[in-house]
């Protein structure tokens, strides 16, 4: 549930009125002026009501609607900017304030749509770097990420995200680094070694000294390249500024039409009111926040209405490998047993000496365990060794598990053998080999590797029936694991071994040969490739706060099939949305003819075109 389900109504009005008054009071300007008029009888008084309603609510508009058009945006808005303007000069105002509410409340109307949407996200966006441990005078002190300076001793705790660039100062630290290079598994560093910001401690607590500011970290150097992309990405023209860019010069010229054929300008204004394109001002935003809403109940956070409009246009459509089209963590892949003993077996008995420890290997090897055998036994005399692997007694026989270098204790020449040999049966190139000796003799290996999620197939098949005519998997890891990966999902095209910035560069080439092109991503090194893209999605569920604010959409449920079904409620909102519009500027285009004749008032127009904006509405809402 996000924070604005919990704020009562009456402060989600006041807090809707503050935001948007102009369309509340026009509202009570429409109500009060009626009432005076048509119940007690005070017609001048209610006229001036409106007069001021519009002259109050509609200037504002008029003033932002002239700067857009100094700005070279030339929208459906300048055809109720002349609508405005007319009914002040006329003095006829109901016509004119109706049309300030129509236009500010669609305004309005969307704007409180995404701002609901994006506040789904701000869990995801406290995931970013902001806090260290600093260890000083023999007491430890929590500090800002930016007052971390060049040779500060830091701790990271088990769980904590590296603050800033640095070297090892312990003995050794395991880190994931899946969101800055794409490698699924753990890397162990020594003393001396380095980690950077924004990776993850999943071992023991570990001591670094800082060589490089939050700034200068490498996080912030991907928060650059996010920054860099944004605002290189140009501009894109919303649906309805599209059909406005033609319709406004018809309308201005069958206005002139009707002066010319009536002389009277009362006519001008009749026509400018019932061409007021309600159907642009509305049928696009009330379409496409129902998209936003579909979308949202399936998972899917949308923060721009733009967004949902071109991602249904994709043309060509870019993954990340790990954590987006794999699943990022551990899995047990094969048990190769030794010396005749059953798989299932070692299975049990790694799985049961495990259990007291913290490895991210370690949980995946029991909850492996625990789905076959149920209840495990409990180790006796339970030994770890951070990184490197643990021993124990399981049912009075010694098991061990763990590295290589686990067993280069033991000085066991048959058992080291056993060891090179499995290595050179199996490519342990973007592998995990964990070796397991019962009672100090090999009794197997485990291998431990990345998974594809199970549905990146069909959800390939799918988009292509929605029109997707290329799909690519951009990694940072290994050439040979993101080949595997990509013949496992089914994909062609694939590039390995890039940097954040190459990413950037793959997507730019795409753009210009695809022209629209979405990314999906889940890491900190995919974010500015998302930013890039002209749609980007990011894997929320478990990804980076900085992957999710970079993108225009984010994955709340750990699904990928979700792309293509955001490509489908984007197709499907369009294609409601041309229907509004197609329907309502054809009803519009008979009504100006009609007005240009003389036959329609402006306050008959006005009442006509709530009519149309009731039909509009109601076919828009289908979109949900």
């Amino acid at each position: 549930m996000s924070n604005h389900d919990n704020i009562p109504s009456s402060r989600k009005i006041i807090t809707f009125v503050k935001n948007y008054p102009i369309p509340v009071f026009a509202i009570i300007g429409l109500l009060v002026g009626a009432i005076l008029q048509w119940t007690t009888n005070q017609h001048d008084l209610g006229r001036w009501v409106w007069f001021i309603t519009l002259v109050v609510g509609g200037v504002p508009i008029v003033w932002q609607t002239i700067r857009e058009m100094f700005c070279r945006h030339f929208a459906s808005d300048i055809v109720a900017l002349l609508a405005i303007v007319a009914a002040i000069l006329m003095n006829n105002a109901f016509p004119g304030l109706v049309i300030v509410l129509m236009q500010s409340g669609g305004k309005a109307l969307e704007d409180y749509a995404f701002k609901r949407a994006s506040s789904s996200l701000d869990t995801l966006l406290a995931r970013s770097p902001r806090l260290a441990h600093r260890k000083k005078d023999h007491s430890l002190e929590e500090i800002n990420v930016a007052d971390v300076k060049v040779g500060d001793l830091l701790l990271v705790r088990p769980g904590d995200l590296v603050p800033v660039d640095g070297k090892i100062t312990s003995e050794q630290a395991e880190v994931d680094e899946s969101a800055l290079t794409g490698e699924p598994l753990p890397k162990i560093k020594k003393i001396g070694e380095l980690v950077f910001s924004g990776t993850v401690n999943v071992g023991n607590a570990f001591e670094m000294t800082s060589s490089k500011i939050s700034g200068e970290s490498q996080y912030a150097k991907i928060v650059q390249l996010v920054r860099k992309a944004q605002q290189e990405k140009a501009p894109i023209q919303r649906l309805a500024d599209r059909y406005a860019i033609w319709f406004t010069p018809i309308t201005l010229g069958i206005s002139a039409l009707g002066w010319l054929l009536t002389r009277d300008v009362q006519t001008i204004l009749a026509v400018l009111v019932v061409a007021t394109p309600c159907s642009l001002i509305f049928a696009t935003p009330v379409a496409i926040i129902s998209g936003i809403n579909k979308a949202a109940k399936s998972g899917i956070i949308i923060k721009t209405g733009s967004a949902i409009e071109q991602v249904g246009k994709t043309q060509a459509i870019v993954f990340d490998k790990t954590g987006t089209i794999t699943f990022g963590t551990p899995i047990v892949e094969k048990i190769m047993p030794a010396n005749n003993i059953d798989a299932n077996d070692i299975l049990r008995k790694a799985a049961s000496v495990e259990q007291f420890s913290s490895h991210p290997a370690a949980r995946v090897l029991v909850e492996k365990g625990q789905s076959m055998f149920g209840k495990l036994s409990l180790p006796t005399n339970f030994h770890e060794l951070p990184g490197a692997g643990v021993d124990g007694y399981v049912e009075g026989e010694h098991i061990m598990v763990g590295s290589q270098s686990v067993f280069e204790t033991l000085v066991d020449a048959v058992f080291m053998q056993y060891i090179q040999d499995v290595k050179k049966q199996i490519n342990s190139e973007g592998k995990m080999l964990a070796f397991v000796g019962i009672d100090s003799k090999p009794a197997g290996v485990i291998v431990f590797g990345d998974k594809i999620r199970p549905n990146v197939n069909s959800m390939m098949e799918d988009m292509k029936k929605l029109g997707v005519e290329k799909s690519i998997m951009l990694t940072g890891d290994t050439l040979d694991n993101a080949k595997s990966i990509a013949q496992q999902a089914g994909m062609t095209n694939f590039e390995a071994n890039l940097l954040p910035e190459d990413k950037v560069i793959a997507v730019k080439k795409l753009k210009q040969e695809f022209g629209n092109v979405t990314m999906v991503g889940d890491g900190i090194n995919d974010a500015p490739a998302l930013a890039a893209s002209t749609v980007g999605i990011a894997m929320g569920a478990h990804g980076t706060a900085i992957s999710a604010e970079a993108a225009d959409m984010v994955l709340l449920v750990d699904d990928i099939s979700k792309v293509s079904k955001v490509i489908e409620i984007s197709q499907k909102t369009l294609q409601v949305a041309k229907q509004s519009i197609f329907v309502g500027l054809g009803v519009s285009f008979v009504f100006m003819a009609i007005a240009s004749l003389g036959y329609i008032s402006p306050a008959i127009g006005a009442l006509l075109q709530e009519v149309l904006d009731v039909g509009v509405i109601l076919n828009a809402l289908r979109a949900r």
